[in-house]
């Protein structure tokens, strides 16, 4: 959302001032920068989403052996749920550095600091090794997974967004976006191949840790890329001209641009509600609640993750071309009938679940689009920090309640389909927004 000039001290400067570079074309400089960033986002978020995948591997080896199913659920959920209430930490510590002192800082910080909890998880003892403890690190490691994230997402939007010519910045948050998603989809095929490959009882023996400690080498050598990227023109431009805010940068983001913030969670709801119900949650819940077989259930969730994968670079093609409004109304019109088809099969036979699951896949690329809506709601000055206490914020209560809510209230009332309700219902949310932004006739802040 637009703002009013932002105050940096004793000095003023418009908007987008620093930011108005020529227009021109992507260059190979500008496509090296996308794409070490986007293998370096992939080889992250590998990391922090591979804990979902094996929720309920996690579930029989950290709690006692006597305790009930739904307890031990309940608290695997919880403890995933952690990195999620986490993350506003990361976000605002890392975001107030990438403002003060660099982008590229921060996005390297990041990536280390989820690569040594992930490698550690790996080697965890279980609880029948040394009981009541096993669960606790579990959940300090897992903490510390949310404060990376926290600092790596909306750093890694504004470090693309800062690199790239007008006109562009759609594609380079989308590339980004799809770089993330392509860490689920790693995630989600290494789930796959243990399902298959393995018994239950050899993954639980075992095999269950290879996927942390395979995660723990990804994210050092997403260390070692990064080393590779330069710090963005625009941070540079204000660094050169002593135009770097001089305040609190979050101070100033919640006085002079509450209304982007606003925007910001608006949009991160719908995000939460695509990628955690749709690609993170629905492999376990047609396990346990339609009887589909694990092997079948993760090959699904691989399918509908290569098509958000290549899906999210449309929506942010749809963004250069057609304006952030109009992709985003096409974006969460098609999450909403999507989701619909999906849990309307899964309730009649599941017939058809491949198929639309991969076309929910495609629809949940709406999160190529909104990444391009955050970046230009907040000036260069406080964009780290205001993309980032929005989006965490945000992904931390919607993405921490969601399971609990759509397990623990609404399916009790709605039956199977409640999480394709809650989903749609957050669609027309994104729908409102959407219009909202092609009635609008304030500008955003331009790349």
């Amino acid at each position: 959302m637009p703002a009013s000039p932002v105050p940096t001290g004793s000095a003023s400067i418009e908007s987008d001032s620093l930011e108005r570079a020529p227009a021109r074309r992507l260059d190979r400089k500008d496509a090296r920068t996308l794409m070490l960033a986007a293998l370096g986002g992939a080889l992250e978020f590998y990391d922090f989403v591979i804990f979902v995948f094996l929720t309920e591997t996690l579930r029989h080896l950290f709690f006692p052996p006597g305790m009930p199913g739904w307890l031990s659920t309940l608290q695997i959920y919880g403890i995933f749920a952690a990195g999620y209430l986490v993350r506003p930490i990361g976000g605002i510590v890392m975001a107030h550095f990438g403002d003060r002192t660099g982008r590229k800082r921060m996005f390297t910080l990041s990536v280390l600091l989820m690569a040594l909890p992930t490698l550690c998880i790996g080697l965890l003892p279980v609880y029948a090794q040394i009981g009541v403890a096993a669960p606790l690190l579990l959940l300090a490691l897992r903490i510390v997974q949310g404060i990376a994230i926290g600092g790596e997402v909306p750093g890694a939007w504004t470090f693309v967004a800062e690199h790239v010519p007008r006109g562009r910045v759609g594609f380079a948050c989308a590339s980004l976006s799809a770089g993330l998603t392509a860490g689920i989809l790693i995630g989600s095929l290494i789930s796959t191949a243990i399902n298959t490959w393995f018994t239950p009882e050899q993954v639980l023996g075992g095999v269950w840790r290879a996927p942390f400690v395979l995660g723990g080498v990804f994210g050092f050598l997403a260390v070692y890329l990064r080393r590779w990227l330069s710090e963005t023109p625009v941070f540079a431009a204000m660094r050169e001209s002593r135009q770097l805010v001089r305040e609190l940068p979050l101070k100033q983001v919640l006085r002079d641009h509450l209304g982007g913030v606003v925007l910001s969670m608006l949009v991160t709801w719908l995000l939460t509600a695509a990628i955690v119900v749709i690609i993170l949650m629905t492999p376990t819940i047609v396990q346990q609640q339609f009887g589909i077989a694990p092997a079948r259930a993760f090959f699904g969730n691989s399918l509908a993750a290569f098509c958000l994968t290549l899906s999210a670079i449309g929506g942010g093609l749809l963004v250069d071309w057609l304006g952030r409004g109009r992709a985003l109304l096409i974006g969460s019109l098609g999450v909403l009938v999507s989701s619909f088809a999906l849990y309307y099969d899964l309730n009649h036979g599941a017939e058809h679940f491949l198929a639309l699951y991969a076309l929910a896949g495609v629809f949940v690329g709406v999160v190529g689009v909104i990444p391009a809506v955050m970046v230009a709601a907040f000036p260069a000055p406080v964009r780290f920090s205001g993309l980032s206490f929005s989006y965490n914020v945000a992904y931390a209560v919607f993405g921490a309640a969601t399971p609990p809510l759509i397990g623990g209230y609404l399916a009790p009332h709605l039956g199977g389909m409640a999480p394709a309700y809650y989903v749609m219902g957050v669609a027309v949310v994104g729908m409102a927004v959407a219009v909202y932004l092609l009635n609008t006739k304030r500008r955003f802040h331009e790349d």
